[in-house]
């Protein structure tokens, strides 16, 4: 996945990734607020979760602190 377009690490350090059935969605926390992004898995291809893990990765080297949150609507 090419990322493109994201805040700036050190205004938005906190990345938290989850997804629903039809996107993956990047909740970037900080000082100055949130900002949230979402990419339809349609544009990602292949399996939803190795995507996931891939861009959790590539947030946490680029040197964002990474958190995975449960796919939504998975439980009560």
């Amino acid at each position: 996945m090419r990322l493109m377009g994201l805040p700036n690490v050190a205004r938005y350090p906190a990345a938290t990734v989850t997804r629903d059935e039809e996107n993956i969605f990047i909740r970037f926390g900080g000082p100055d607020g949130e900002q949230t992004m979402s990419v339809p898995l349609r544009y990602v291809g292949g399996d939803a979760e190795a995507a996931e893990l891939r861009l959790l990765a590539q947030l946490q080297q680029i040197g964002y602190r990474v958190e995975r949150r449960p796919p939504r609507g998975d439980g009560p």
